[in-house]
């Protein structure tokens, strides 16, 4: 007797518009630039007082609000597609601003559009993966995608935190780089994403997408009958 879990394992696996979603949440999410290195470069660099560190996180944190807001807006009404290229375009320079940080004042004001355009890129590669989801198996890819985040967010923290114990003088400069760099990839894992699942706009009906989800339940649905009887 063939196993559930066997079969919805091999679907998870073989469900190819899944992965261009999780490498977009980790690529944006591996940034050696922030966290532990910027802590780092504030303590250490500028001199500033502790707390600015926590305002610059509280306030990114709170950047998330008015982007989800707005992409709840935009998404009824635009192609998921061109939000994705947007959040990307955005996202991409995401982390320079953190070279123009000379202050304590200029941290707290250059997180504001990190901030927003970090909100923005989340809410559209969270809503790719949602759309990526195999039928029947959305909590277990989900769950994937929130593991790989933190092992993705983790790593970036990892890997900045050597970087900028590298170099005295330009340590926090390579952390920088290495995340502009890494986002960089990101416009090519967008190539990678099947066009119709991303042609449509929020709520639109996509029959192409409805047909293939149909083909891809209906040998599953089939297999949980012959296991019941």
């Amino acid at each position: 007797m063939p196993s559930p879990l066997r079969g919805d394992l091999k679907r998870l696996i073989r469900h190819r518009a899944a992965y261009p979603a999780v490498l977009l949440v980790c690529l944006s999410q591996f940034e050696p630039g922030f966290n532990t290195p910027l802590q780092f470069y504030l303590a250490n660099d500028l001199h500033a007082p502790d707390w600015v560190y926590g305002d610059f996180q509280a306030i990114m944190i709170a950047g998330y609000i008015p982007a989800a807001a707005l992409y709840g807006y935009l998404c009824t009404r635009v192609a998921l597609r061109w939000l994705l290229l947007w959040a990307t375009l955005l996202w991409l320079p995401a982390a320079i601003p953190l070279l123009l940080i000379h202050s304590s004042a200029s941290a707290l004001w250059w997180v504001v559009p990190i901030g927003l355009i970090n909100g923005f890129a989340f809410a559209a590669y969270w809503d790719l993966s949602m759309r990526s989801c195999p039928p029947g198996l959305q909590g277990a890819l989900m769950m994937l995608v929130a593991g790989m985040y933190e092992l993705a967010y983790r790593g970036g923290d990892f890997v900045g935190t050597k970087l900028y114990a590298s170099s005295a003088t330009h340590g926090f400069l390579y952390c920088v780089i290495a995340g502009t760099a890494t986002s960089a990839l990101m416009l090519a894992v967008l190539r990678l994403i099947p066009r119709e699942l991303i042609a449509t706009a929020d709520g639109e009906r996509n029959p192409k997408v409805e047909a293939e989800l149909l083909a891809e339940i209906s040998p599953a649905v089939s297999a949980g009958s012959a296991v019941r009887r």
